[in-house]
């Protein structure tokens, strides 16, 4: 799969538990299967410095800062300084994980929406894109982001729906906002098919790849602990759906993350 194929994992976990492997086997093994670049993502306040501090000891890792919906109550107007100063490091590429999860409800609700709102006007003051998680709350999310994405400006992406696992019509009014899709191992999923749907339709000029690792490993790899690396299967299934070559998709994954998240060549 390497090869002279590139691509990027837009979205992992570097600071998690991948015991015995270290950060170093991660990046070490993703960039032999053909991973050049990933981008390790914030969600919570507490990890910020570790989330950084990985991204710098490689120059192939970017990072983002945020606080997950999960963590939204944990977020203090006082901490939004916080995440303005992190979100000035030359490697922060996003605020993100942000979002609203209804399904789990680890934050109250009206508190998930306040924090979103105020993330989101962060992205906008600083100029970055947004890593969008959603789960069973597609009407609110859609809300948020239409008024948000409204302010971006022109020509810019207001930033990626990661982990896709909505409505195919939720996708379709992202996709009109701007955003674009990141879709996961779990494309390659049996019970998965109303996600394959909706990437057989949305324009492979909008899409990325991700793992989400250390969760939702891809076929053939169910039941272990994802890794980077792993990304290359989740291309393979997108390939597979629009009826194209691997180095296809690779090339046009990759240059849609270059140009979301501002990564250099």
């Amino acid at each position: 799969m390497s090869g002279d194929l590139e691509l990027i994992d837009s979205h992992c976990h570097l600071n998690y538990d991948y015991a015995p492997k270290s950060v170093d086997d991660l990046v070490r093994e993703a960039a032999a299967a053909g991973v050049g670049t990933l981008l390790t993502i914030g969600t919570e306040l507490a990890t910020i410095d570790q989330v950084r501090e990985i991204s710098e000891r490689f120059p192939n890792v970017f990072h983002t800062v945020g606080v997950h919906p999960h963590e939204a109550v944990t977020l203090s107007a006082a901490d939004v300084e916080r995440l303005r100063q992190a979100a000035k490091h030359p490697k922060c590429r996003a605020i993100g994980e942000i979002g609203l999860d209804y399904y789990y409800d680890h934050s109250p609700r009206e508190i998930q929406r306040d924090r979103l709102e105020r993330q989101l006007a962060l992205a906008l003051e600083l100029g970055l894109p947004v890593v969008i998680h959603g789960r069973d709350a597609e009407s609110d999310l859609l809300a948020a982001l239409r008024e948000y994405a409204a302010r971006v400006p022109s020509g810019r992406s207001p930033g990626v729906i990661h982990c896709f696992s909505g409505t195919v019509e939720f996708g379709r009014a992202c996709l009109a906002l701007g955003f674009h899709i990141s879709f996961s191992g779990i494309l390659t999923f049996k019970t998965a098919e109303s996600l394959r749907e909706a990437a057989r339709e949305y324009p492979l000029d909008r899409l990325l790849v991700e793992t989400d690792a250390p969760y939702l490993a891809p076929v053939p790899n169910r039941g272990k602990k994802c890794e980077p690396a792993m990304v290359r299967f989740t291309a393979q299934k997108l390939a597979e759906l629009k009826g194209l070559s691997v180095a296809e998709v690779a090339r046009a994954t990759t240059e849609n993350a270059r140009r979301v998240f501002g990564i250099p060549r």
